[in-house]
């Protein structure tokens, strides 16, 4: 699997995956933090004063949505690189808009190494 250096924030608020997700990145190299809400993102971004890589963001969150999120936090943060996440084939429209935008997305259930594939990619690639 592709490993790496830098920092990601993973905002997601089912434990199970946090947890995976969390395991799988620091395994691989990767400085990682997380928080389960936008508003947790928030203050972990402003705590290491923007110098997270990656937010790795669940698209549905209690509160805000993941992508409502990504998009404040860009407003702050315009370097910052967000891969979205999501397990719900019912919510088609904010993927269709996600998608639309030419973001980057990686379906749940996701396996570690498709996981860790997408992430490396959106690192390695552009805005």
């Amino acid at each position: 699997m592709p490993r790496g250096e830098e920092t990601i924030l993973i905002v997601e608020d089912e434990a199970a995956i946090l947890k995976l997700a969390f395991k799988v990145l620091k395994d691989l190299g990767y400085t990682v933090l997380s928080a389960v809400s936008g508003e947790e993102a928030k203050l972990k971004l402003q705590q290491d004063h923007g110098r997270i890589d990656l937010v790795l963001t669940d698209v549905v969150l209690p509160g805000r949505s993941g992508p409502e999120v990504s998009e404040k936090l860009k407003k702050e943060y315009p370097e910052l690189k967000v891969l979205f996440m999501s397990g719900y084939a019912d919510d088609r429209i904010t993927h269709k808009e996600i998608l639309q935008k030419g973001a980057h997305f990686l379906p749940k259930p996701f396996t570690p190494s498709m996981m860790a594939g997408k992430v490396r990619e959106v690192l390695d690639g552009s805005q």
